[in-house]
């Protein structure tokens, strides 16, 4: 019993801790910056301390459940680093029966290639595998492979078919080519904004969680946001 509240309470310091930071940071970058341009129409608005994050367009591929779920679980992540593979194979498959199933919460992936060259040619090999709508099956077999840590691009090729994707003459491309650049760079720049740390990092309609914490944490602050009605 002592140590199962001696854990609660290191999750709830380390929540309240990442929290404190990311605000602060966040109100120093908003009283020394310009004001940012209006927001898309479209965008919903988060209610957390750290404030809105851009939404992606409805028909996005790399977004995960239904457009009207009451809350968005942002995922600043890419595919290479252990952290990100813990949270992809042990924390997002519950959420996603938990939540996502059930039309309460949608997942927005952001690139955050930050560990070298293999990050950043496994996050354009996952926008080549967007591009024929195959981005989720795609990230999970990559995170589930025993090249998962170092794939070349034969190996992504390979991970790409038994994702599904079917024209991999165009995947491989575009997987080796800048075509994907500019929109990795916006995510990573939208990262930079926020004074998000190496990946992973999430973003619960605007309250931050950093790598590492488990599952219960982001139960927690997800259940208290459908509370709030979203």
């Amino acid at each position: 019993m002592r140590s199962t509240r001696r854990s609660l309470l290191v999750v709830a310091l380390a929540v309240i801790a990442a929290v404190a930071v990311v605000l602060a940071a966040y109100l120093l970058r908003d009283s020394t910056s310009t004001p940012a341009s209006p927001a898309p129409s479209t965008t919903l608005h988060n209610t957390g301390p750290a404030g809105d994050v851009p939404r992606r367009a409805a028909d996005d591929p790399m977004v995960l459940g239904d457009d009207d779920a009451p809350v968005t679980l942002v995922v600043f992540s890419e595919l290479t680093c252990p952290y990100c593979t813990h949270f992809a194979t042990e924390i997002q498959p519950k959420l996603e029966d938990r939540y996502v199933a059930t039309g309460r919460l949608r997942i927005e992936w952001r690139d955050a290639p930050t560990s070298g060259p293999t990050a950043r040619l496994t996050a354009r090999a996952g926008r080549a595998a967007a591009a024929q709508d195959r981005f989720w099956p795609f990230m999970r077999t990559v995170v589930r492979s025993d090249h998962q840590a170092s794939p070349t691009i034969d190996t992504l090729v390979r991970l790409a078919e038994t994702a599904g994707v079917t024209d991999l003459d165009r995947f491989r491309r575009e997987a080796t080519s800048d075509v994907f650049d500019a929109e990795i760079d916006a995510d990573l720049q939208t990262a930079q904004r926020l004074f998000i740390p190496p990946s992973p990092a999430f973003w619960v309609d605007g309250t931050p969680l950093l790598s590492g914490l488990p599952l219960r944490a982001f139960t927690d602050v997800i259940d208290g946001k459908l509370a709030l009605g979203g």
